[in-house]
This record gives C-alpha cells, sequence and structure tokens, in this order.
C-alpha cells in the first residue's frame, strides 16, 4: 500500500467518524485534496486510490497539471487568491473557485467563462478572523457582495469559504466555524439557496464538519508535509 493510499484511507476514515459524531450523512461531506506543490504523479497516485477533486493555488503549477492529466476525469478548484489578469484561464479551466472576494474579479470570471462550459461554481472567502495578512470579504460585508454575484450570467454561487487563524484551542477553533455557518443561514433566509462550506484543513476538519463544513480541504495529510510554513 502506498503512502498516499494509506493516508486518504485515514482522512475518509476521520471524515467519516466526524460526520456520524455530528449526526450527518457521510455523503454530506466532499474532501478536497489539496495538491499544490506536489507533482501531477501525487495526483494520479490520489485518483487510482479513489479521489477525484483536486485543490490547486498557483495557477501555472495547476495548467501544467491539468495539461499532463487531461485523459484523467478530475475535478480542478481553485483555492488561492486571483490576480485579475489570470481570470481567463482559471475561468477555462476550473469548475470551482474558491476565493472570491471582489466584485471585480468575479465579473471578470463569468465574461470569460466559455459557454461550452457550465457555470463556473464559486465561493466567497470571508475573513473570518479578521487578519490583516489573509485575503476574504469582511463578514459584515458578504450579503451585499452575495447580492451582487448572483446576477452574474456564468457564474453560479454556491457558498462560502474560510480559513480561520489557526489555534489549539478548542473552543477558539470552532468559534470561526460557527460564525460560517450563521453567516450561510442568514443568506438562504434571504433567500438564496447556497449548500457549500468550504472550512477545514489538515488540522482542523473534524471541528469544521461538526460545524457544518460541506468541503473540507485536505493537503498536507494526505500528501505529506510540504517545505514551506501555511499550507492548506
Amino acid at each position: 500500500m502506498t503512502a498516499i493510499l494509506s493516508n486518504l484511507q485515514a482522512v475518509r476514515r476521520a471524515v467519516t467518524e466526524a460526520a456520524t459524531a455530528a449526526g450527518r450523512p457521510r455523503d454530506a461531506v466532499r474532501l478536497l485534496a489539496v495538491s499544490k506543490t506536489f507533482p501531477a504523479a501525487s495526483v494520479s497516485e490520489a485518483y487510482q486510490a479513489g479521489q477525484t477533486a483536486f485543490g490547486e493555488n498557483y495557477l501555472q503549477e495547476a495548467l501544467d497539471k491539468i495539461g499532463t492529466l487531461r485523459e484523467l476525469p478530475l475535478e480542478w478548484h481553485f483555492i488561492g487568491p486571483i490576480q485579475s489578469n489570470k481570470t481567463r484561464p482559471i475561468a477555462e479551466h476550473f469548475a470551482w473557485v474558491h476565493a472570491v472576494d471582489r466584485l471585480k474579479i468575479a465579473e471578470r470570471l463569468s465574461a470569460q467563462r466559455p459557454e461550452s462550459l457550465p457555470p463556473l461554481n464559486i465561493c466567497l472567502q470571508v475573513n473570518v478572523s479578521g487578519e490583516a495578512s489573509k485575503s476574504g470579504v469582511a463578514p459584515q460585508d458578504v450579503a451585499q457582495l452575495a447580492s451582487e454575484l448572483v446576477r452574474l450570467p456564468r457564474l453560479q454561487l454556491r457558498g462560502l469559504m474560510a480559513i480561520p487563524a489557526p489555534t489549539d484551542d478548542p473552543a477558539q477553533q470552532r468559534a470561526p466555524f460557527v460564525q460560517m455557518r450563521e453567516l450561510l443561514a442568514t443568506l438562504n433566509a434571504q433567500g438564496m439557496q447556497l449548500d457549500t462550506l468550504s472550512m477545514g484543513m489538515s488540522h482542523d476538519f473534524a471541528t469544521a464538519i461538526q460545524e457544518g463544513a460541506t468541503i473540507v480541504r485536505v493537503g498536507t495529510a494526505i500528501f505529506g508535509a510540504r517545505n514551506y510554513g501555511g499550507e492548506q
């Protein structure tokens, strides 16, 4: 058994256990394998182990992998910050974008999404911990931006994404996930039909699942440690 297969099995068990503990069905939570900095061969290995959804932060690296693995039925998610001059290839090559936090970026993605493809699934990134170093819209501004995005024709607003400040304190770890769940509920109470909370990474996905995460973004627990800090 390869390390990636063994790690995937362990993560899937942990996801199932967290969902069960929260009284949720296992299929309510999707596992997104964050493959940034890892080669196409590692993605292929994870695919052979049954993983089909992969998250990337760096555009050129992602495009290289997408090209190399184009024969495989993979679903690519862009989860990094988005610069205006990179929206076209993102709109053309990805099924999901998790880090939209400006109307300008959303408008460009909508205009550049090919008509031959389904609408681009997007999540609004919320700076739920108020960190100056993090991208994301402030929680109090989410409703206004969401109301503008739902009108864009080639996008499908699916929900919210967050990367809370890391902490080992259980209460502090849970609080931002609770806030995200409540934000999504508020938007839906206003008539939106959103179904996605992209939150939880290798170190905290079990807590995120308990608070309603529908996509957990896991990299190091599947592929191993990266050689720099701040990984998903």
